[in-house]
């Protein structure tokens, strides 16, 4: 190991090395330094939040239609019902269904009846006709065996997707049933209303 020489200008405060601290010993405290780091990220955003009025961008907020699919007396349960939400572009199709199971999001007395887009959320392979009512999935996908739990808002199950299937949000007005909304993003789309 070389020794190294400082040179100092007059007046310089000599910078602290590995013999001036026991081994193992910091320089700051994780406390002193949480609380240095908390203090200029304040700093920070109050210095940002501190523009005039007129450089403050507005929230901006997603109004989805409201779409009259189904009437909840002509659902038989497990028999899924198709549809196009939240327009009729490009990966669109949904289904709607009764499961006779309570799920997450469900609508109905007994909180059963809900719907989904029919696109993986992987690669975008067609799930139409891949409901199964004994285990209330849809899947497997054709492209690669994505297969999600309908009971529990569209998680994934098996497969390669890694998001949960995007939910249609349902409202219930005497006997009919609207869709209002998705919960999720519908593959191929970077804005679920931009088709």
């Amino acid at each position: 190991m070389t020794n190294q020489v400082q040179i100092l200008e007059p007046g310089a405060r000599k910078l602290p090395s590995k013999k001036d601290h026991p081994a193992g010993k910091c320089l700051i405290s994780r406390r002193k330094m949480l609380f240095s780091s908390g203090m200029a990220t304040a700093t920070v955003m109050v210095s940002v939040n501190a523009g005039p009025a007129a450089a403050k961008m507005p929230a901006m907020v997603a109004t989805y239609p409201r779409k009259k699919i189904a009437k909840l007396g002509e659902l038989k349960t497990d028999v899924p019902i198709g549809f196009e939400y939240p327009d009729d572009g490009a990966f669109a199709s949904s289904m709607l269904v009764k499961m006779g199971t309570e799920a997450g999001g469900g609508i109905g007395p007994q909180k059963d009846v809900v719907a989904f887009n029919y696109f993986c959320t992987h690669q975008g392979g067609d799930l139409s006709g891949t409901y199964k009512g004994d285990t209330k999935s849809l899947g497997a996908c054709p492209l690669h065996l994505s297969t999600y739990d309908l009971t529990r808002h569209g998680i994934l199950i098996s497969g390669q997707a890694y998001q949960s299937l995007p939910q249609v949000l349902l409202e219930l007005d005497g006997d009919d049933i609207y869709a209002v909304g998705v919960f999720g993003l519908i593959f191929g789309r970077y804005d679920n209303l931009q088709g």
